[in-house]
């Protein structure tokens, strides 16, 4: 470092006054608290605090689950069958004529009034409610949503809403583990895991998908892939799996008969399913928003929105029964491949159009099921009229239901991997993977073009809440100090006076607009950081050496540590400048300043948006001709000047 960057001590008596040892970089480490060595993202021993906690609550959302099962049912059974019972009934079977309309209007008037009385949290279909506490809430849910979310779902599918159980509970586990969250002494982001963990606990809980609701939490909820949010979610899952096999039963919730495996042409037109499937997805998402807006337009308090979206699931129920109420049984019935046309088109149509006005006008209800049973009976669908036409194709229906219903889902909410996992772990068919993992891509592209939102999404979107659409590596773990590093020109000598220190910033200009000055002793080791206000301050006589005036907490890093913990070091030390200390002789090799971190991170990622040529065929190819012709001509050369053969003797010729 060149002498003439630093003011030089002006007296030996400020020599004597200044402090002698500096602080080693081994002593800095310990002193900000490991913060260099374990980066604030990575593994730590609270990631088994929260693990633990998570793992509890799941065991509790399992007997939640099975508890809300019970309360759908025992409000099932009272609505169409007149009895207190528990036992498993579908409203498909029950005769009330009339009173068929009558019971969701009454469940729909019950949820408005717990809505305007108890929560209006509970309205809604969950997940976009829990993403919306993620992103804007700081992931702290209203305990009251812990109760009454469950009864309001379990009052509205049991008088007939067409919706799944599943929604209900991911929203309840998420609001369990928001609860055990703010019951806990963690941080906002180990709430949110613990949001996700209780979610994803509850998705399992229902349909004994572990890996799918990993999955869902990663895409949805956590918006990040890193051991400290993974561990604690994945053995939620685990344990909340376990509870299904107790609590329900053991074999796959929508097993359906083998199918084999599918051939290329098979594979195409599964695709093509796939994307017109995706295509109607984006029209099923918007047509819920769109009865959101036409109820908000009205007078009506929100209250009686629920009863009269009801009005339209009666009329339907009337007509068709089998729309109503959860529905895995229709799941189950599509994914068999023996079906009729005009069962297909109640349970595509008529499910549809029950379930996307009930859902518009506010309710409490779930979309997973419903979009499952729309999406199945659209691929059930494509798959009669195309076996009717060509009948020598090489499908199967129930394979075109079961590619119709992952779509359906991936293109609604573009949850990717979730959408694939969910139905091979739900079917336990492994031969409908390739079938479903093109479909589910065709339909995950073709959502992007239509709609800029998703179905989870654009009810917070419209709110000013923006999720995440994009998983990316964080520039600033990629990049490294050592290739960021800025002279280290706005350094004092620990020896200086604060007089000297003030001249010295006033003679030159690029000191004048630095907030923070590092210090270092005669070696040029460090010694702390002092900041420019406390130089100019009055608050010390004009003679006080500078190392009076060094903050107690050092800050530094090392030329090999990333950019992201230079970040968390000057958030740590509440500074814009942190030194760079060589970890071997402990001298400060340069600066760091935000300044440079910006630009770093600038310059990468222009470099990421710039379309070039690495490799230029053309020009390849020419080279690779002109060194054959320069080979050729060499073999010529050498074939010339090699002496030839002598004749075979020939007595004719003599």
């Amino acid at each position: 470092m060149s002498e003439k960057n630093k003011p030089q001590p002006t007296s030996s008596s400020s020599k004597q006054e200044s402090i002698p040892v500096a602080t080693s970089f081994e002593g800095l480490r310990e002193a900000q608290g490991k913060l260099l060595a374990a980066p604030r993202s990575g593994f730590s021993q609270r990631v088994v605090y929260l693990a633990l906690q998570a793992i509890f609550n799941a065991v509790l959302i399992g007997f939640i689950a099975k508890g809300m099962i019970w309360l759908i049912n025992l409000f099932t059974n009272l609505c169409f069958y007149k009895r207190i019972s528990i036992e498993p009934v579908d409203p498909t079977n029950a005769y009330m004529g009339a009173l068929t309309v009558l019971m969701p209007i009454v469940g729909g008037l019950v949820v408005g009034l717990m809505a305007r009385y108890g929560s209006p949290g509970i309205r809604g279909h969950g997940i976009p409610e829990a993403m919306e506490r993620i992103l804007a809430g700081r992931s702290k849910v209203p305990p009251v949503i812990t109760f009454l979310k469950p009864i309001s779902s379990a009052v509205s599918i049991g008088s007939g809403g067409p919706f799944g159980a599943e929604g209900p509970i991911i929203s309840t586990g998420g609001a369990l583990g928001s609860l055990a969250g703010q019951i806990m002494r963690i941080t906002d982001n180990e709430r949110k895991i613990m949001l996700a963990a209780g979610a994803a606990a509850g998705m399992t809980a229902i349909f004994g998908s572990p890996l799918a609701s990993t999955l869902l939490a990663v895409e949805l909820l956590l918006f990040e892939f890193s051991p400290r949010s993974l561990i604690p979610v994945i053995l939620s899952c685990a344990v909340a799996d376990v509870m299904h096999f107790i609590l329900f039963e053991q074999t796959p919730i929508f097993a359906m008969p083998s199918i084999p495996e599918s051939s290329g042409m098979a594979l195409l037109i599964y695709l093509a399913v796939g994307l017109v499937v995706g295509i109607v997805s984006a029209f099923v998402s918007k047509s819920v928003y769109w009865v959101e807006d036409m109820f908000d337009k009205t007078k009506i308090h929100w209250m009686w929105w629920p009863a009269i979206g009801a009005i339209v699931v009666g009329v339907v129920g009337y007509f068709a029964p089998s729309t109503m109420g959860v529905g895995y049984d229709n799941i189950r019935l599509l994914l068999s491949g023996h079906v009729t046309l005009s069962v297909i088109l109640v349970l595509f149509l008529l499910k549809y159009l029950s379930w996307f006005i009930s859902l518009g006008s506010g309710t409490s209800g779930g979309t997973l099921a419903p979009l499952f049973t729309i999406g199945g009976g659209l691929g059930a669908l494509l798959g009669y009229y195309l076996l009717h036409f060509f009948p020598h194709l090489p499908i199967q229906m129930s394979i075109c239901a079961l590619v119709g219903m992952a779509a359906m889902f991936a293109g609604a909410t573009r949850a990717l991997l979730t959408s694939i996992v969910f139905v091979v772990e739900t079917t336990g068919q492994l031969h409908g993977l390739l079938p479903v993992l093109g479909a589910c891509t065709a339909a995950y592209t073709v959502s992007f073009f239509l709609m800029k939102g998703t179905i989870l999404t654009e009810k917070i979107e419209r709110r000013g809440i923006h999720s995440p659409d994009t998983y990316e590596p964080d520039i600033l773990q990629q990049l490294l100090v050592k290739d960021v590093i800025g002279e280290a020109v706005n350094v004092l000598s620990a020896y200086n006076t604060i007089q000297d220190a003030k001249e010295w910033i006033k003679k030159n200009a690029f000191a004048s607009q630095m907030n923070n000055f590092v210090v270092v002793d005669a070696q040029e080791r460090l010694v702390g950081i002092v900041r420019r206000k406390d130089i100019f301050s009055h608050a010390h006589p004009p003679n006080t050496p500078i190392s009076e005036l060094v903050e107690q907490k050092p800050c530094a890093v090392s030329p090999f540590d990333t950019l992201s913990m230079a970040v968390d070091a000057m958030d740590e030390c509440q500074t814009d400048v942190v030194p760079v200390v060589d970890p071997i002789s402990g001298e400060v090799m340069g600066l760091i300043t935000y300044q440079n971190i910006v630009t770093a991170y600038h310059r990468r990622k222009e470099e990421e948006n710039v379309f070039r040529r690495s490799i230029w065929l053309r020009r390849k190819g020419i080279q690779i001709i002109l060194k054959g012709r320069e080979l050729l001509g060499w073999e010529r050369e050498r074939m010339k000047k090699q002496p030839s053969a002598p004749k075979p003797f020939n007595d004719q010729n003599a």
